[in-house]
């Protein structure tokens, strides 16, 4: 998979994403933010991460930064829409 979507605050989903599945990925940092959404848009496999969690778990000086890149880079993925 190549796209992988970090959503900021209040954004859990995205409009018009096919969801085919959600998974906990394990990083050497530590858990991401949340479970990635793996799906499609327009035809284009992409994994989705909400960046604070759903409702608004973490604030910004708490997000796993590490751990949410990392996670794509587990996944395949080479370019990153935050």
């Amino acid at each position: 998979m190549e796209i992988g979507i970090i959503a900021g605050s209040g954004f859990y989903r995205m409009e018009g994403m096919e969801v085919k599945e959600r998974i906990k990925v394990d990083t050497p940092y530590g858990s991401p933010s949340s479970e990635i959404v793996i799906g499609k848009i327009a035809g284009k496999e992409v994994a989705f991460l909400s960046r604070h969690a759903e409702g608004h778990l973490f604030m910004p000086s708490h997000i796993n930064y590490r751990a949410n890149i990392f996670a794509f880079k587990l996944l395949g993925v080479k370019k990153i829409f935050s």
